[in-house]
């Protein structure tokens, strides 16, 4: 799940990209750039206050809340929005989503449940059964909408926003948005979806400058998609996070008890080192590396972009499985971009036209891609024997090492399956189809792989959707643990697709579909029943052990989890019979919220809120918080959408702290009213009119050239710049390096490798620009400059 490495794939093929954040926080513009607004994806910062990398958890919920806060001033006082500041935190999400959440948290628990184990092995201390193994930290499966402790953050961080608009001068000019987890949608997609709905409406500025934070892949997509020129994601640069000095890394993670945690966690916060991407360097990027060779074709930009966007749905998302055949690791980008390139003329044209795809040349093109197959597994499977190898020539104690290293905890007792498909060899496709789909016979074999292409082929649909328009089925998933292979992709012009819209799940009810028993705590008494009681009729959803399927991958975290998929009619027949025992707070956290919207009262907005409550101070529907109006985008900086009010006081006098040890905030001049966006519109996926188009950043110079597919090389490339490679004569010392990294990254000259270490074919590459620039190349040594001999 997700887009593993895609990241570090973009940094490296399209470096201009991705830039340093050159943080001055005493001056004026931080970071060089002016932003309007700022977005934080907020599980993006939960998390690691949560359980940070490398150090200790943290103890109570106060101390990750106010890590919390530290984070947020970190990244406020970087961008410093000059109009808008919008926190969003994952609600309720869509089906398709939920089973990589439950995946997720089902082995959470159980690698926690494997550590107490092995601790209480040890210690030779006995813990009766059933007994929560980790009652003694907090168990990072409650940051998930509908608990207590993300009630308790939404309180939490409601008070941050008051505290930090009366008193710092830098918010006051500002509005503020609080999505917290009671508004449905995933964190990332409500912000997406607010930069949508603002387009094309009165007040809308097309030269909006837009900073996201957030450390996943998909973030990169949505922001392609928004077809925003001003755009940047923000994120840390998690290769320089930990300093590469062992006695430095101990110091950090020393023990840390009460204020000392925050004061520690503070210091770690200021080690980060964070970078931007530019989007609209990546887009000058594609413009170059999408090129059609067809000089007579001309396609619009802004199509071929989202045919991009689409074409990586294939190596993975959140919501499906990735094709077999393409990793990532393994060029499966470029050879995705190869073949598109080479059949548009022939599948006649663009595979998409915003969130609509074209399923005719989608299976074109897949067809395509599918004729690899064969070679990707063939090379793999050769791979495989070249580590194994490796593995055999360690000495004893070097190799337990190395396979500890690589398989992470495998040596517990946890179930893995054994790879019989052998992915490379002789009958790969019908063992692949028996062994993860399980397939009786012929018959079935034919029925269920046509049933996987189709539910993949909608749900590769589906994200579009999801993508450029928001969420069309709440309740469609992709029924499999796998994925069907590219060569099965066929038939596609006769499928049929439809999604019907529903409605999300209540916060509780996703809680059901997501956790594991052990994580049963987080839920009310009777909802916890239908997790553990033996007589449940739905504990069949809640196994306490499961198979781990390492499906051919090295690591133990890429493994899949083989839960069985909940069944949503009979998981909602057994929860409504218990809805009545809820009490009125717990019924308050199993609804469903708005997002509330903060302002200072200097703000032109804040007078407009006042006049609005005014007029209607004694109307019926103010309880149910029914009563709106909508914005005028000229005395809110040209934001559309709706204000709603209740009969909660817009502007209490004093706000009361829901942690400990911190201050009352008096003399309150915040303003606070529930916002809804503008009422949905389709999303134009083109760049607005009125856009200053920045200059151009890319150009011929920087592309580099067509990489080799991976899978076509004559032999096993090593990651590192081998020893054995060797090189001019004229180099040497740190120069060697600096060369060896431009010669592999620029794939003038590559030595390959075969699995027995032997000197491979020295290819060079085919553009003539290339290899005059790279024998005409001078590297400083020693004080002169010396010619770089022919390689």
């Amino acid at each position: 799940m997700g887009i593993p490495a895609f990241y570090r794939w973009l940094a490296e093929r399209y470096p201009r990209s991705v830039v340093d954040v050159p943080i001055d926080t005493t001056a004026p513009n931080p970071n060089g750039l002016e932003f309007d607004n700022l977005y934080l994806d907020m599980n993006g910062i939960i998390h690691p206050c949560f359980h940070p990398d490398g150090l200790p958890a943290p103890e109570t919920y106060d101390q990750v809340f106010k890590a919390v806060f530290k984070y947020i001033d970190r990244l406020f006082s970087m961008i410093r929005p000059r109009k808008l500041f919008y926190m969003a935190i994952d609600g309720v999400a869509p089906r398709a989503k939920m089973n990589q959440q439950r995946a997720r948290r089902f082995r959470a628990a159980k690698d926690a449940a494997d550590e107490a184990s092995k601790t209480e092995t040890l210690k030779g201390v006995h813990v009766p059964e059933g007994e929560d193994f980790g009652n003694k930290k907090l168990d990072s499966n409650i940051i998930t909408p509908g608990t207590e402790f993300m009630q308790l953050l939404s309180s939490a961080l409601r008070y941050y926003v008051h505290l930090k608009m009366n008193s710092v001068s830098g918010w006051r000019g500002i509005k503020v948005i609080l999505s917290d987890a009671s508004v449905p949608g995933e964190g990332e997609h409500k912000i997406m979806s607010y930069i949508r709905l603002q387009r094309n409406l009165p007040g809308f500025d097309p030269n909006t400058r837009h900073c996201l934070y957030g450390l996943d892949a998909d973030l990169i997509m949505l922001a392609l998609a928004a077809h925003e020129i001003h755009f940047s994601i923000l994120r840390e640069d998690v290769r320089k996070a930990l300093p590469k000095d062992k006695n430095q890394r101990q110091e950090m993670v020393k023990p840390m008890q009460g204020e000392g945690y925050l004061r520690d966690f503070e210091a770690f916060i200021s080690r980060q080192r964070f970078q931007f991407l530019h989007i609209w360097v990546l887009r000058d990027y594609l413009a170059h590396e999408l090129q059609i060779p067809d000089a007579t074709v001309k396609v619009d930009l802004d199509r071929l972009i989202d045919d991009f966007v689409f074409m990586c749905l294939f190596v993975g998302n959140d919501f499906l499985p990735h094709v077999p055949s393409l990793e990532i690791s393994e060029g499966a980008i470029d050879l995705l971009m190869l073949v598109y390139k080479k059949e548009f003329t022939q599948m006649g044209g663009c595979l998409t036209n915003s969130c609509e795809v074209d399923l005719e040349r989608v299976e074109h093109f897949v067809k395509a891609v599918g004729a690899h197959e064969n070679a990707i597994f063939r090379k793999r499977a050769q791979a495989q024997k070249a580590w194994d190898i490796n593995l055999k020539r360690c000495s004893v104690k070097s190799r337990a090492m190395e396979v500890q290293s690589t398989t992470d905890h495998f040596c517990t007792e946890t179930r893995f399956a054994v790879d019989k498909v052998k992915l490379g060899e002789e009958g790969w496709k019908e063992r692949y189809y028996i062994e993860k789909f399980e397939v009786q016979n012929d018959e079935e074999y034919g029925k269920i792989q046509r049933h996987a292409v189709f539910k993949y082929v909608e749900g590769i649909s589906w994200v579009m959707h999801y993508y450029y328009q928001g969420v069309c089925s709440w309740q469609w998933f992709y029924p499999y643990h796998y994925a069907p292979f590219a060569s099965d992709f066929h038939g596609l012009h006769q499928l049929e697709i439809k999604f019907n819209l529903g409605k999300p799940f209540k916060p509780f009810d996703q809680l059901m579909a997501v956790l594991p028993a052990a994580s049963a705590q987080a839920l009310p008494f009777f909802y916890r029943k239908l997790m553990t009681d033996p007589s449940s009729p739905i504990l069949d959803f809640y196994p306490r052990d499961f198979e781990l399927d390492i499906n051919g991958k090295r690591h133990a975290w890429q493994a899949v989890c083989k839960l069985p998929f909940i069944n949503e009619l009979r998981l909602l027949a057994e929860i409504e019979k218990a809805e009545h025992t809820l009490t009125d707070e717990e019924k308050r956290r199993n609804s469903l919220g708005l997002d509330l919207l903060f302002v200072h009262t200097s703000h032109p907005l804040a007078a407009k809120i006042f006049s609005f409550c005014k007029r209607n101070k004694y109307n019926p529907k103010l309880p149910k918080a029914k009563v709106k109006r909508k914005i005028n985008p000229e005395f809110s900086d040209g934001m559309n959408g709706y204000l709603y009010i209740s009969d909660t006081p817009i502007q209490p006098i004093a706000i009361y702290s829901p942690l400990d040890n911190t201050e009352l905030i008096t003399n309150n001049e915040v303003v606070s009213v529930f916002y809804k966006p503008p009422s949905f519109h389709p999303h134009i996926a083109k760049i607005p009119k009125g856009v200053i188009r920045l200059g151009k950043s890319v150009s011929e110079h920087d592309i580099q050239p067509p990489p080799i597919l991976w899978h076509e090389k004559t032999s096993i490339v090593r990651h590192r710049f081998s020893q054995r490679c060797i090189p001019p004569r004229a180099v040497s010392g740190p120069c060697l390096a600096k060369m060896a990294r431009q010669l592999v990254s620029q794939n003038c000259v590559t030595k390959l490798h075969d699995a027995d270490g032997d000197h491979g074919k020295v290819r060079k590459a085919k553009r003539s620009w290339s290899r005059d620039k790279m024998k005409n190349r001078k590297i400083k040594n020693g004080g002169k400059r010396r010619k770089v001999n022919k390689a």
